[in-house]
């Protein structure tokens, strides 16, 4: 992943499908062998902060850790890079959404607003899962300080590695049911997606809608993700 392939995107597509869906696809993010190198990393305990059994808290089955800083070098790029890219649909949203909270232009401003608030532990993560494990709907929110949108890359692939495990977003709109949506993935694609809520345009003018994510169950095999969010956590 190169600032040269972001800036090659069709972020004007990407960013429509954000509003329409709540999500967009970025199809081969990462190489095969980047991929490789970042699941490789899961097993190295000194790069992590915290390691996370779901089972033990009610959070599905499954692992994931979060790394500590200094974040591993492709792991620090992805974020660096994709943040400034965010922020204009990031402040738009939040306009739209009524919210008074802006966003900085770059994503060391954000992070010392973060500290300052004591949210100074490190958010990106990977995660792992074996058969049978699963991760149930929820919100990465950590802290008063949220980002609304994060990007999640798929590390395996389902082709060959696992069976099962679809990523799964779930919209609920005002006075309505649940809206899910199941979003295929491919080894190294990425996925944009929001991380509580986003506008939705109505008669009225915008309303929001409250989003949450999770997978679905694996038949069999092992899948990997990194996650990467862009607040830190108290």
């Amino acid at each position: 992943m190169s600032e040269q392939y972001l800036d090659r995107l069709d972020w004007p597509r990407l960013e429509q499908q954000l509003d329409q869906d709540g999500y967009a696809v970025i199809p081969s993010l990462l190489s095969h062998k980047a991929c490789e190198q970042v699941s490789a990393l899961y097993p190295r305990t000194e790069l992590f902060r915290s390691h996370v059994v779901m089972a033990r808290h009610g959070f599905g089955r499954g692992e994931y850790k979060y790394f500590s800083y200094p974040l591993p070098e492709l792991v620090a790029r992805l974020r660096n890079a994709f943040y400034p890219r965010l922020v204009p649909i990031a402040n738009r949203w939040h306009e739209q959404m009524g919210l008074p909270s802006r966003f900085p232009e770059s994503h060391q401003a954000f992070i010392e607003r973060c500290h300052a608030a004591g949210q100074n532990r490190p958010t990106p993560l990977l995660l792992q899962y074996g058969p049978q494990d699963y991760n149930c709907l929820h919100q990465d929110l950590y802290g008063e300080h949220v980002f609304p949108l994060q990007v999640a890359i798929l590390l395996s692939d389902p082709d060959n590695d696992f069976t099962g495990g679809e990523f799964v977003l779930t919209e609920q709109r005002p006075r309505m049911q649940s809206r899910p949506m199941v979003i295929g993935l491919k080894k190294g694609d990425g996925l944009i997606f929001a991380v509580n809520q986003r506008p939705v345009k109505g008669t009225r003018g915008y309303y929001r809608v409250t989003l949450r994510h999770g997978v679905s169950r694996l038949h069999s095999g092992k899948r990997h993700t990194l996650g990467i969010i862009f607040h830190d956590a108290l």
